[in-house]
């Protein structure tokens, strides 16, 4: 079994593939944005006709939300245009791929929580972008799995707990977002996520192919994550002394991008068809909070 695994250097990408150097049944191509352009036609055509995987999991994406408001073409070429051009080359080889997606498609005014049927009505063009690659992949590859998720965090790259962690060792008190609410996401979970569908394919099981839900549980605020997070490195005597919290709504804190303020998602659906539970974050920051601390 050949796996390409595309932004191999991003949260879930690095994730990805540690995981998979595990396996030694399966063969691992991992390609960061200086091996393979995703944006570029013939590149990527070359470059999937050339190594030929049985799987591609696309966790290549243009993820900064406030600049994507300005760099709106670069932003729809990562988000769309490289995943078409990925689905197309999977097409032609009978690949299966898996593509990463975001709760950014919803508009986040629903309440309680958001199913894989619910109407996609993006607020910002991160969203936007993201959405047309999701309809990109579908049009484009028979056998493909849209995973969408929220809230990622990890040991790697910037987040937000590596941010709250960061301003604990400068700031007594902090305003934090309270009327934003979804499900944190280790990216190491959503990893295992990706590799549980992974073994499915291996293994020849029917596959429902289509759009599925994984995030964390339990949901909170953007505020209850924050006090969460330094309770935990609180008592993991990774910081000595837990900042006063205190939430604002949503127009206090403005940004370019329109945060979704629902951002919940049902992840029923992938439980039903893979057995694959939701993210404990809790337990996940419980774990490994030290990991954080750079």
């Amino acid at each position: 079994m050949k796996i390409l695994v595309t932004g191999c250097n991003g949260q879930v990408g690095r994730s990805l593939t540690r995981l998979l150097a595990q396996r030694d049944a399966m063969v691992v191509i991992a390609a960061d944005r200086d091996t393979l352009d995703i944006t570029d036609n013939s590149a990527v055509a070359a470059f999937i006709l050339a190594n030929v995987p049985d799987i591609i999991i696309n966790a290549a994406a243009y993820t900064a939300v406030d600049k994507a408001e300005d760099e709106v073409e670069l932003a729809f070429a990562i988000n769309s245009d490289g995943p078409k051009l990925i689905a197309l080359a999977a097409q032609q080889i009978g690949a299966t791929l898996l593509h990463i997606s975001t709760d950014y498609v919803f508009a986040g005014d629903k309440q309680g929580l958001y199913q894989e049927s619910d109407s996609p009505a993006p607020q910002s063009v991160y969203g936007e972008s993201k959405l047309a690659g999701e309809r990109a992949v579908m049009q484009s590859c028979d056998k493909h799995i849209i995973m969408r998720t929220a809230w990622v965090f990890s040991e790697h790259g910037n987040n937000f707990v590596k941010t709250m962690l960061r301003l604990a060792k400068t700031h007594d008190s902090l305003s934090i977002v309270g009327d934003q609410f979804g499900g944190p996401t280790y990216a190491g979970d959503i990893a295992s996520a990706l590799l549980t569908i992974v073994d499915a394919v291996a293994a020849q099981e029917p596959i429902e192919y289509g759009v599925y839900h994984y995030s964390g549980l339990p949901h909170v605020s953007w505020y209850e994550f924050a006090d969460a997070i330094f309770d935990i490195a609180v008592n993991e005597s990774l910081i000595s002394n837990k900042p006063k919290l205190t939430p604002i709504p949503t127009q206090e804190y403005p940004t370019p991008a329109k945060r979704p303020a629902n951002s919940m998602l049902d992840t029923a659906k992938i439980t039903q068809h893979f057995g694959i539970e939701a993210s404990d974050w809790k337990q996940v920051l419980n774990t490994n909070i030290h990991a954080y601390k750079g």
